[in-house]
């Protein structure tokens, strides 16, 4: 039985300490959080794990991995203490709001060598896998353009905004680490624009909430990124890619397959509301390879030196809109 300690009981840490207590090969041991709730008692009483703090995790021998949920700017500190304990970590995005913490974070952890991967949950999606495998083995032929569109149904609040580290860092990241994914190599240029279209409350905390990005791989390769913190229908998350033999494409995900055809035309169901919806597979399956990775080495689909390039991704396209210029990428 594998132990595991979770850091962090809000959105996301809530849906890794629940995968983790159904999955019969784990055990939620401790939960961890600075700021005591009743929904952290709810949440300790439904998986079984006792209320802790940090320094008992990390004496606990018996804990076998951390999962790092909580706030972005616990991440590094809890990284570097998993590391000097040999726990092996699941840590979300991204890794610090510096950049420069990031990468010392990093280097030190791939130093430790204990096992790490990255919460990035869209390579865990089926239908993704399938993509990326038709790419793999030469069946789409080779990769032309990628072309991405990931918009929230709503804002977030605007407190969360604030200690976000900005669109490009929440959101963006995820839609960039897809892009080395499926390319299979790194991106050599960035140009990225953005502005505060839709709700002024965002671009008064500093932020934007509409965003463009252009990427050019090392071998020439385009990939165009769509972002919004608004859609009128719901969650909205698509790809297209444009390949030699075969145009790949991922369309929306819908509450229900049911298409209705009348005098007005067709309806059909409205896409998932939140990402959690759409990717709770995803999250199943990523909390099993998180499990794999302790039990038996697994590699997973994501690791330590996948966030930090995303990263260097999100940096560069914040630098790209606010100088007006295309960022190259050093190597």
């Amino acid at each position: 039985m594998i132990n595991l300690a979770i850091f962090g009981t809000g959105r996301i840490g809530t849906v890794h300490a629940l995968n983790a207590a159904a999955n019969p090969e784990a055990n939620v041991k401790y939960l961890v959080d600075p700021v005591r709730s009743h929904h952290m008692t709810e949440l300790a009483k439904k998986t079984a794990a006792l209320e802790a703090d940090v320094d008992t995790v990390f004496a606990d021998e018996d804990v076998h991995g951390i999962v790092i949920a909580s706030s972005t700017d616990s991440h590094a500190d809890l990284l570097m203490r998993a590391a000097r304990a040999g726990k092996a970590v699941f840590c979300e995005k991204p890794i610090s709001l510096d950049f420069a913490t990031t990468i010392s974070t990093v280097e030190s952890l791939e130093q430790s060598d204990i096992r790490c991967m990255m919460g990035f949950q869209r390579r865990y999606d089926p239908d993704f896998r399938t993509l990326k495998e038709r790419l793999s083995n030469g069946t789409a032929g080779h990769i032309e353009q990628i072309l991405m569109i990931s918009r929230d149904p709503f804002p977030p609040p605007i407190g969360y905004i604030k200690r976000s580290g900005g669109m490009f860092l929440d959101q963006s990241i995820h839609d960039l680490d897809m892009a080395r994914y499926l390319l299979g190599e790194e991106i050599k240029t960035v140009y990225a624009v953005g502005n505060c279209l839709e709700n002024a409350a965002i671009g008064d905390a500093g932020d934007i909430d509409t965003a463009m990005i252009t990427l050019t791989s090392i071998s020439g390769r385009f990939v165009q990124i769509s972002n919004s913190r608004r859609s009128a229908f719901g969650l909205e998350q698509r790809v297209e890619v444009l390949c030699s033999k075969e145009v790949l494409s991922i369309g929306n995900r819908g509450h229900s397959l049911l298409t209705i055809a009348d005098h007005q035309g067709l309806t059909s169901s409205q896409p998932e509301n939140h990402f959690i919806d759409r990717f709770a597979w995803s999250y199943r399956a990523e909390m099993q390879a998180f499990i794999e990775l302790i039990e038996t080495g697994t590699p997973a689909l994501t690791n330590i030196r996948d966030g930090l390039e995303a990263q260097r991704l999100a940096v560069a396209a914040l630098e790209s809109m606010h100088t007006g210029n295309i960022v190259e990428l050093e190597r």
